[in-house]
């Protein structure tokens, strides 16, 4: 499958040849990006898994497909060191010029740096954390599974890879975490009073799902009954959004969704579920 993924990754817009010769596995994106719009998955990545960064004196992180700013990539830096003192960053785009342009206005500093490099992860080590947003919404849905393979057999044994798609204000995200041994859970995350019902949300699911939300698919149904319980809890409006979306958290679990994390979560207006309980049917 890692091979296939190899061969699927040379077409598109391709990037150019690397100092050495190595070509970057993927295509270039379009690269729009702004600051904090990363924020709710950097959050949920500092809580849900800051026992996995501590779990090593200097975790590696890899923020791929940073885009034609930094910015985001030097936030994520920030905020993951604010649980991992010793973590090391490193920045990777497939485009030179993203690269060149990202050491000119944020020159490599202890801890951070950039590279040239794609889907292959051309790191020095496994990384702990890969975060990959708003990078294959461009591709196909039935590139994602050789992709996320290829992805996953670069990870350290106990390191995560975060998959996602945001709006372009960071209001609403959803995104898969991965393992090395495969897909763990969905979560979606949206700012409490910024939506009209939880189904708002699915503009923005990742590439393995955005497509399946249609009549059928078990995304489809999480998302329909969040929307009904969401309506069910209306009157709890007069005690702001956040009351309301707890509600609706609650009745989901209730109703027999895997729901994962805690209350302190939710509160953010999160929510998060096991993989298999959304997995596309087919």
């Amino acid at each position: 499958m890692v091979q296939k993924a190899r061969r699927l990754l040379l077409g598109g817009r391709p990037a150019r040849t690397g100092a050495r010769g190595a070509r970057p596995q993927g295509h270039i994106t379009r690269g729009t990006t702004a600051a904090q719009r990363m924020r709710r998955v950097d959050r949920w990545l500092t809580d849900v898994h800051a026992a996995r960064l501590r779990a090593e004196p200097t975790p590696l992180a890899v923020d791929l497909g940073f885009g034609a700013e930094p910015v985001t990539a030097v936030e994520m830096h920030t905020r993951l060191r604010a649980v991992a003192p010793g973590l090391q960053l490193v920045g990777m785009e497939i485009d030179p010029e993203r690269v060149a342009h990202a050491r000119a206005v944020a020159p490599p500093a202890p801890g951070l740096d950039w590279a040239l490099g794609g889907f292959e992860l051309a790191t020095d080590r496994p990384p702990t954390v890969v975060r990959a947003f708003n990078v294959l919404r461009q591709y196909r849905e039935e590139d994602v599974p050789e992709i996320w393979a290829l992805l996953r057999s670069r990870l350290a044994p106990h390191g995560v890879l975060v998959e996602g798609t945001c709006s372009e204000d960071g209001r609403r995200a959803a995104w898969v975490d991965l393992r090395p041994d495969g897909p763990a859970s969905l979560t979606l995350a949206m700012r409490l009073g910024a939506f009209e019902r939880p189904s708002d949300v699915a503009e923005r699911l990742p590439k393995a799902l955005i497509h399946r939300h249609v009549p059928g698919e078990p995304v489809h149904r999480l998302l329909a009954d969040a929307d009904a319980a969401w309506t069910h809890h209306a009157p709890l409006a007069v005690h702001g959004a956040r009351q309301r979306w707890l509600a609706t958290v609650r009745a989901l679990r209730a109703a027999g969704w895997p729901v994962l994390g805690r209350e302190r979560q939710w509160r953010r207006g999160e929510v998060s579920v096991r993989w298999e309980a959304v997995a596309p049917s087919s």
